[in-house]
């Protein structure tokens, strides 16, 4: 633990912006196999009508908000038809999307206690009642519980104070001319990185509310476009230097509640993108105190795993320590090979920048040893494609990540992207993260209208879907596609997912 680092971080803690939004109508959930999950959401009656009943137990109703928002709910409710002599007791039914707000039975892999769900007695209704707890939604679902009791309730008012600690007024507005869609794609996804934007940058607002580095680097380019919310992204910088493991590698991810600390999972791809995120911030800002205070935590990271690389200039282990994607049965080892290669040019970049010239040559010297083992050992000529693993297994990942890796030319990367567009490799990116970076390849190779095409494809179909936000996984061929065996559990608001606003912001506007 590095105090010096953790007071920093401390001291650029953002204030929150609050706004308040009430719901805009009365709706229901109906299954319908045809809808998006089997849920249809029902338009019903006004709010207003809602106010003007006198409600009893057993009653339930649902409100739509109308947007995702993320932010404490509060219910101002009073008694009709005889005192308060006993405690009004509701069941309070949060979602992200309507799947969430019919009765299920939950048989996810993740703990059920994530379900947007509360039960809550209310003593006296005099004044507002405030729920402590933070809740992400559009939906809310409202049951009255209990038995015999001798009065009604009238609801007065129900409303969210939503918070965030990104300034929607510092956004540029896009050219007139921008394509509608590009244009509605762009909105979601600030939308998205607003809501994911707390205390620190939260991977998603309804579940893990953590900090996690892959995440972390997405929003951060998102942000530079948008928010350019400079502070955050250095607190978030300053806890990850602040909280490394025993060997300084960067963890994956920080809790940074109810206490400050780091997970124990190591995931190699994650630790570097540390070098990233610094070098992406370098760049944006030219802050160079920033990077000289901890540049010996980024070229660690890089240490780390030129400690990994074999004889054949391979990086060991890669399928184990890994993340690169959702993906089952994706073999990572050439992902992995790819991600040292780009991360190790991005700190030769920053060793350049502070003339550091042993580490300079460290490093050239490794990305010249992971280049030359990539192009021997992984890449197949005869068929024009990297391999992966024992089974020398096709992904559109291995592709991806060695274009981006710069491991060829521009023009023979171009090529190499092309043949895997119209090939009929079936391992494809499976979220919207390394969809991320299957767009940035095609800008980096300048396939300018491709990259519009897929980003429309892509994002663009979940805003065909309604998509308020954007969600931490989609599949256009299989919508109930869940990495946790729960379509409940998903996150709908995600923050890998809003990076079509860099793109747009970048590149076409």
């Amino acid at each position: 633990m590095h105090d010096k680092f953790l007071s920093k971080a401390s001291e650029l803690m953002p204030e929150l912006n609050e706004t308040i939004h009430r719901p805009v109508e009365l709706v229901e959930a109906l299954p319908d196999k045809n809808a998006l999950h089997g849920v249809k959401m029902i338009n019903g009656k006004y709010v207003e009508n809602l106010y003007s009943q006198e409600l009893q137990n057993g009653d339930i109703f649902t409100v739509d908000f109308g947007t995702h928002i993320v932010g404490y709910l509060t219910l101002k409710i009073k008694p009709v038809g005889h005192q308060q002599d006993s405690p009004l007791r509701l069941r309070l039914v949060f979602g992200e999307m309507p799947c969430e707000i019919p009765d299920f039975e939950y048989a996810g892999t993740l703990s059920s206690t994530w379900i947007q769900e509360e039960i809550v007695n209310i003593d006296v209704l005099a004044e507002p009642f405030t729920l402590p707890r933070r809740y992400a939604f559009r939906y809310l679902k409202v049951e009255i519980l209990g038995r015999c009791t001798a009065y009604r309730v009238k609801f007065e008012d129900i409303y969210c104070t939503a918070v965030t600690s990104s300034d929607c007024s510092s956004i540029e507005k896009l050219n007139d001319d921008m394509d509608t869609m590009l244009a509605k794609i762009d909105e979601v996804s600030i939308r998205t990185l607003k809501n994911c934007s707390q205390e620190v940058y939260e991977d998603g607002p309804k579940r893990d509310r953590r900090l996690w580095l892959g995440d972390l680097r997405l929003q951060a380019i998102a942000d530079y476009v948008t928010f350019k919310n400079y502070n955050l992204v250095k607190r978030c910088l300053y806890l990850f230097a602040g909280l490394p493991h025993p060997d300084g590698q960067i963890s994956s991810c920080i809790f940074h509640e109810p206490t400050l600390s780091n997970d124990s999972w190591i995931l190699n791809d994650y630790s570097l993108f540390f070098i990233s995120v610094l070098y992406d911030y370098f760049n944006e800002t030219n802050d160079l105190n920033l990077l000289k205070e901890l540049w010996d935590t980024a070229f660690r990271q890089a240490e780390i795993v030129s400690e990994q690389i074999d004889e054949y200039g391979l990086v060991k282990h890669g399928q184990t320590k890994y993340f690169v994607d959702w993906c089952e049965g994706l073999d990572k080892n050439t992902s992995a090979q790819a991600i040292a290669i780009y991360t190790f040019k991005q700190c030769h970049a920053l060793a350049t920048a502070l003339n550091d010239e042993k580490r300079m040559s460290f490093l050239e010297e490794n990305i010249n040893v992971l280049t030359k083992g990539a192009v021997k050992h992984l890449y197949n000529n005869e068929i024009g494609f990297f391999e992966s693993g024992e089974r020398n297994q096709l992904s559109w990942h291995s592709q991806i990540w060695m274009i981006l890796a710069g491991v060829f030319e521009k023009d023979a990367n171009a090529n190499l992207l092309k043949r895997l567009i119209n090939s009929d490799i079936e391992i494809r990116p499976r979220t919207p993260y390394m969809y991320h970076h299957f767009i940035q390849a095609l800008f980096d190779c300048d396939m300018k209208e491709d990259a519009i095409k897929y980003i429309k494809a892509y994002w663009g179909k979940m805003v065909e879907l309604c998509a308020d936000c954007f969600w931490e996984v989609f599949d256009p061929d299989n919508l109930l596609l869940s990495p946790y065996n729960s379509i409940q559990i998903n996150s709908y608001c995600h923050a890998w997912s809003c990076t079509p606003s860099y793109f747009i912001r970048k590149y076409l506007s």
